[in-house]
C-alpha cells in the first residue's frame, strides 16, 4: 500500500522526478533542503512518510531528522533516509536520530517500494 502524502527532501531534481514516477498515487510534497522541509511540514502536517537525503545545503538531513523527532506532532512520521552516504557510521547515526530505515543510492525500484510498504 502506498502512502497518501510523502514529503521528499532532496536537493536533486532527478530524485524528485524518480519518486513522482515510483509513487504515482501519492501526493508528493517537495523540499530541496532541511529549511524548506520545515516550511513544508508546517503547511502539510498530515504527511504519511518522509524520504530524506543527508547531504543538502542550508540544513542537512540529520539535523532535520533530529528537529522533526523532537516535535511531538511530527515525531510519529516514519522517515526513510535515502542517500549516497553508505558508511556503517552514517547508517548508525541516521537510525539513532530516529529514521525508520536507511537506504543507499543507487537502489532498486522494488527495494524502495517494499520498504515503503512495510512502513
Amino acid at each position: 500500500m502506498q502512502p497518501n502524502k510523502v514529503l521528499l527532501i532532496d536537493d536533486s531534481m532527478l530524485m524528485h522526478k524518480l519518486f513522482s514516477a515510483l509513487l504515482p498515487k501519492a501526493t508528493l510534497v517537495s523540499a530541496h533542503d532541511g529549511v524548506e522541509a520545515l516550511e513544508r511540514l508546517a503547511e502539510h502536517p498530515d504527511v504519511d512518510l518522509m524520504l530524506l537525503d543527508i547531504n543538502m545545503p542550508r540544513m542537512n538531513g540529520l539535523e532535520l531528522l533530529r528537529r522533526v523527532k523532537a516535535e511531538p506532532p511530527l515525531a510519529g512520521i516514519p522517515v526513510v533516509i535515502v542517500t549516497t552516504e553508505g558508511k556503517e557510521e552514517d547508517t548508525i547515526n541516521g537510525l539513532r536520530a530516529g529514521a525508520a530505515a536507511y537506504l543507499r543510492k543507487p537502489f532498486q525500484r522494488r527495494e524502495i517500494l517494499d520498504l515503503i510498504e512495510k512502513l
